[in-house]
C-alpha cells in the first residue's frame, strides 16, 4: 500500500524483537506467510532458537501479526508526510502509487506490498491473520478518506473513493509483480486519477419534482 515513512535510525542496533519483525516483514513481502519457515527467519533476524517464542508466544502467527501493524503504522505515517507536503488528496495518490511502482521495480519485482500477499493465501482458520488485515485495510481507507473529506467530498463519498483506491493500489501492485512490469500499476495510476478528477457535474442531475412527468401522460 504508499510511500512508508523511513525507520528512524536508532543510536544502537535494533533489538532482537526489530530484527524478528523486520525479517517476517521482507519474508511475507517476497514469499508470503506459508512461503516461509520459522528457521528462515530465526536466520534472517540473526536470532538463536526459543527466542521467537520469548517475544512472541504465539510463535509465527503473532510475529506476523506485528510484521503487518507495523507495516500499516509506516504506510499511514507516508501517508500523512505525503498530505503533509501535497494538500491535494489526489496528487497525493498519484505520489502515493508512484512511489509503490519505483520501489517494486527497485526490487526487481520481488518485494511486493504485504497486505495483499497475505490476504490471498489466509484461510477461515488464519483468524488472528484475517483480523490484523482487516484493521490495516480499514486504517488505510480512514486515513484517505478523511483527506478526501477535508476537501469537500461528502463522507459517504469520501469512504467509497478512499476504498477505490487502496483497491487499485493492492490489486495494481500485483498485477505489476506477476507481469514483472510497471505498466499495469501505471495504467492503473492513470486511470484511477482520471476518474477522481473527472467533475462531479457530469453525474446526471435528477429533475425537479415540478418537472417530472405524471404518470400516464404524453411525453
Amino acid at each position: 500500500m504508499p510511500p512508508e515513512a523511513p525507520s528512524p535510525s536508532p543510536a544502537t542496533p535494533p533489538g532482537t524483537r526489530d530484527r524478528l519483525i523486520a525479517a517476517m516483514t521482507d519474508a511475507l513481502r517476497r514469499r508470503g506467510f506459508h512461503g516461509v519457515g520459522v528457521s528462515d527467519i530465526l536466520q534472517q533476524a540473526g536470532a538463536p532458537k526459543g527466542v521467537l517464542y520469548h517475544h512472541f508466544p504465539g510463535g509465527k502467527a503473532e510475529l506476523a501479526v506485528a510484521a503487518i501493524d507495523q507495516v500499516v503504522d509506516r504506510m499511514v505515517a507516508g501517508l500523512d508526510q505525503l498530505l503533509a507536503r501535497q494538500t491535494d488528496p489526489m496528487l497525493a495518490t498519484r505520489r502515493w502509487l508512484e512511489a509503490a511502482t519505483g520501489r517494486l521495480q527497485a526490487s526487481d519485482f520481488e518485494s511486493g506490498c504485504p497486505l495483499a500477499t497475505i490476504a490471498l493465501e489466509t484461510t477461515a482458520a488464519d483468524t488472528a491473520l484475517q483480523a490484523a488485515l482487516a484493521r490495516a485495510f480499514d486504517r488505510l481507507r480512514q486515513r484517505l478518506a478523511g483527506a478526501l473529506t477535508d476537501v469537500g467530498h461528502t463522507p459517504a463519498r469520501a469512504e467509497a473513493l478512499a476504498a477505490l483506491i487502496v483497491s487499485a493500489y493492492e490489486g495494481g501492485l500485483l498485477q505489476a509483480r506477476v507481469a514483472r512490469s510497471t505498466e499495469p500499476l501505471t495504467r492503473v495510476t492513470d486511470a484511477l486519477l482520471e476518474l477522481l478528477v473527472a467533475p462531479a457535474a457530469a453525474a446526471p442531475t435528477p429533475a425537479h419534482p415540478s418537472t417530472r412527468t405524471p404518470p400516464g401522460a404524453p411525453a
